[in-house]
């Protein structure tokens, strides 16, 4: 229970034990920056917070009247003033300082060049986009697909079979106990929710599995659903990838075209299949068993771009020239040379998580290569049944543009798709880094296995609440402080990290370099009748050498932990790494608590010192709960 300015917590049933509920109090850089812009002043005016913005914040765009709406949204907010005043107090600008939708880390509008061809971008995608939970006996519906769009993602997977009359289509995942859903419903989900969050193109990945009847069938369903939203090049398929920007408002689909099904065995892509749950056997089985398997020859690729040409079905002609991004894939022994066949047209190669570990290991660099000129799917092994995810650093590291995530899925590799997907203000395409799609003058492309230099170092200060913001200047030095953090109280109930006491914070960050641990614990002496404390841990996700953790000191009894601490973390390709920030509860006597978390990557962190909303384990933002952080690249 709560009395006034306290918390009450019942002991043995017996007695009460009381904390004060503290407000929290501008950590010392805050009130500095306040003395320092404000001329020493009791009040920051409206051109002096145009200064600080521009001067300390790095926002050299800031204008006048963004510092009024500012201002405006400040005092509506704090004082419930319609009329603003014409300067800060100190209270006024810390609390300015927290808000994240004002003070973000990261900038929350479309800022890439998005003018660049479709295979320049990587590209929020789902897999089995239509599963509710595992992937064995969950349902299939269209609502995890508008649940998917709405966050951003613009990759929808959805496999095609025919129901159990064979005279229409289904969705769902085959030779598995999922119940099915209408093809219809999820089109027609597709079209309702496709441009809610994001303009940009929304690629559908079919796994077609129909008869050519059927397959007329979708080619009308698509024509009579999404009408002109859906993509038809006039040659009927793509011999280059547009821009992204002429995509906008545009679907696209994207499979093998029907001459790669009639009369074959309706495998899954990438996948065979085989007569019961071939889908969820050990990969590198399945590998072995397919060594002797004939791939798709380099005439094969050339049959994908016929659309006129005679199938045996004019019906599946038709759906033919609706495919406008053709697919294949490749059956380990010869992915080497699926990787370097030069076909001129575009086209999009599907690999297993482990098929992609084993040629980034063998021949990274045609990978690479192949990313430059096509697109690359990667997709969760069939293993997977209870719809987790892999760790998509290494696809992102070798340019694959699709990395395929079940959405509906749990743990920090989904963490780290969704914070690597908030950045260009969330609209679901990130230009790919320069380094990925260029060539030195000896005509070698990206590897991520060279001994890189160290190019940048980032900087974090921890207060109480964090606020944060990194910008990226190549080989440059950078600092992360975390100050503070505050919202626990009002989000969480008093007694859900402990019954007792008030919660212990500690932040966590995590430097694992390479073949050294860099990991730095601060410990302090903790009393035996305080069992919960707070720690943030913070980690860098990235290339193996840039890989990091460390921790913070822990915080006892208290709801707005202030920290005040700096880490710094050495970064040699900071375009592809990461920033991930856990707060747990500390507990002596049982698992730590887990108070949110938060994913940023680097390179579009905005330095000075900034609010970072945290995340529930499900990746939804809490109402309450940031941190005040602040980046440094020096």
């Amino acid at each position: 229970m709560r009395m006034g300015s306290y918390n009450y917590y019942k002991m043995f049933g017996c007695f009460n034990r009381k904390f004060k509920i503290s407000e929290s109090e501008p950590p010392p850089d805050v009130k500095e920056a306040f003395w320092r812009y404000s001329a020493g002043a009791q009040q920051m005016s409206a051109e002096q917070l145009l200064k600080f913005m521009v001067q300390h914040q790095e926002e050299y765009n800031c204008t006048a009247e963004d510092v009024a709406d500012i201002m405006r949204h400040v005092f509506h907010r704090r004082h419930h003033q319609l009329e603003m005043s014409l300067s800060f107090t100190l209270e006024d600008f810390f609390y300015f300082l927290f808000q994240d939708d004002l003070n973000g880390p990261i900038n929350p509008e479309v800022h890439h060049d998005m003018t660049a061809p479709l295979h320049h971008y990587f590209i929020y995608t789902g897999h089995n986009s239509y599963l509710t939970g595992n992937q064995l006996s969950s349902d299939c519906s269209e609502t995890p697909i508008a649940r998917a769009l709405e966050n951003g993602v613009r990759g929808i997977e959805l496999d095609l079979w025919p129901n159990s009359t064979k005279d229409s289509v289904h969705v769902l995942h085959g030779r598995t106990l999922t119940a099915p859903v209408p093809l219809f419903k999820c089109f027609k989900s597709i079209k309702e929710h496709a441009f809610v969050k994001s303009p940009y193109p929304v690629i559908i990945t079919l796994e077609d599995h129909l008869t050519p009847d059927l397959q007329a069938r979708v080619a009308e369903m698509a024509m009579r659903i999404f009408g002109d939203l859906l993509y038809c090049p006039e040659s009927g398929y793509m011999e280059d990838f547009p821009a992204v920007e002429s995509l906008k408002y545009k679907i696209i689909l994207s499979t093998k075209p029907p001459k790669e099904y009639l009369g074959s065995n309706h495998s899954k892509e990438g996948e065979t299949s085989s007569p019961k749950y071939k889908d969820f056997s050990d990969d590198e089985t399945e590998a072995e068993s397919e060594a002797d398997d004939k791939l798709e020859s380099d005439s094969d690729y050339e049959d994908y771009y016929n659309c006129g040409r005679t199938s045996g079905n004019v019906a599946a002609r038709e759906y033919k020239c609706l495919i406008a991004i053709h697919a294949g894939n490749a059956k380990n022994k010869c992915l080497r040379h699926v990787l370097r066949v030069r076909i001129d047209r575009a086209r999009r190669l599907s690999l297993s998580e482990q098929e992609l570990e084993r040629a980034a290991s063998l021949y990274a660099s045609d990978v690479v290569r192949f990313t430059q000129k096509h697109l690359l799917r990667v997709f969760p092994k069939g293993t997977r049944v209870t719809s987790s995810n892999f760790s998509p650093i290494i696809a992102w590291m070798h340019g694959a543009q699709m990395v395929a995530f079940n959405m509906q899925g749990y743990g920090k590799a989904l963490w780290t798709m969704h914070g690597f997907f908030r950045a260009n203000g969330g609209c679901g395409y990130l230009k790919k880094p320069h380094l990925l799609m260029s060539k030195n003058s000896n005509g070698d492309v990206f590897d991520p296995k060279l001994p890189w230099p160290v190019r940048m170092t980032l900087k974090v200060l921890l207060l109480v609440k964090s606020c944060g913001r990194v910008s990226y200047e190549p080989f440059s030095i950078s600092q992360v402080v975390v100050y503070m953090g505050d919202g626990w109280r009002l989000d969480f109930s008093h007694t859900h990290f402990d019954t007792y006491s008030p919660p212990d914070f500690y932040t966590k960050l995590h430097q694992t370099v390479a073949n050294y641990n860099n990991e730095r614990m601060l410990h302090p002496r903790v009393s035996p009748f305080d069992p919960v404390i707070m720690r943030l841990q913070i980690y860098i996700i990235g290339v193996p050498l840039d890989a990091a953790k460390s921790k913070t000191r822990i915080i006892e009894d208290d709801w707005a932990p202030y920290w005040d601490q700096e880490f710094t973390f050495p970064l040699r390709i900071p375009e592809l790494a990461l920033l991930r920030i856990e707060v747990r509860e500390h507990d002596r006597s049982d698992k730590d608590d887990f108070g949110g978390q938060a994913c940023l990557p680097v390179s579009e962190l905005r330095p000075g010192i900034r609010a970072v909303p945290l995340y529930d384990r499900k990746g939804r933002k809490f109402k309450s709960v940031r941190l005040l952080m602040k980046f440094r690249f020096e």
